[in-house]
């Protein structure tokens, strides 16, 4: 695959990670690790909130005055299975600490890392050369740093790509974004005052 496109498709993905956000795909790929890996954890606080809810609906049944022994016990159950909840909430939240950590280098990697990589490696490969002329004395700031003179440059084209991808996100934003339309003032008026409204005792007078 030619730089042109490798670079392109690249910064598109980093630009992508950005606008999905990173707590989303974190949330999407650890239920997803979840799932694969069947964890124990995850099912243990399913089962334990299940059973918390089946207690206190139970609890809310029974008469503390007339059932007491029963109430009481209930009350122990379900006091019990919050404290196992927040222990158990506890550990898979620092599960999921260990994971986000290796989830947000690998994202790093797969995007700007490569990008870094990317860009070292074509270092002095041009992009693509430029008609010559069109840019007069300018034109070797494209070249930089390491490009041959009147060609574009990996970092440039790496600027100019994000810089295009970013404009076009605001330019659909803009398109697809709410219009406000400004309504015309004689139906504003028409529509604050109903053809039923009661005239005012002047009002009838001079009619």
């Amino acid at each position: 695959m030619s730089p042109l496109i490798t670079i392109f498709l690249l910064v598109f993905i980093g630009q992508l990670v950005t606008w999905i956000g990173k707590t989303v795909l974190l949330d999407i790929a650890y239920n997803a690790y979840l799932w694969v890996i069947r964890s124990p954890l995850a099912a243990r606080q399913r089962a334990l909130k299940t059973q918390i809810m089946a207690n206190k609906t139970e609890l809310m049944k029974t008469s503390a005055q007339d059932q007491f022994a029963k109430w009481a016990k209930l009350r122990r159950s379900v006091d019990k299975g919050l404290a196992d909840l927040e222990k158990l909430n506890s550990e898979i939240a620092s599960a999921k600490s260990g994971f986000a950590m290796k989830f947000n280098t690998a994202l790093w990697l797969l995007t700007t890392g490569l990008q870094f990589v990317v860009g070292w490696w074509y270092r002095k490969q041009p992009v693509f050369f430029l008609p010559e002329g069109w840019f007069g004395p300018l034109g070797w700031w494209l070249a930089l740093p390491f490009a041959p003179a009147g060609s574009v440059s990996v970092g440039v084209w790496q600027m100019a790509c994000r810089r295009v991808i970013v404009v076009g996100e605001r330019v659909v934003k803009d398109f697809i974004g709410p219009s406000t339309v400004s309504a015309d003032p004689s139906e504003k008026s028409a529509t604050s005052t109903p053809n039923n409204t009661p005239k005012k005792e002047s009002e009838k007078k001079d009619s």
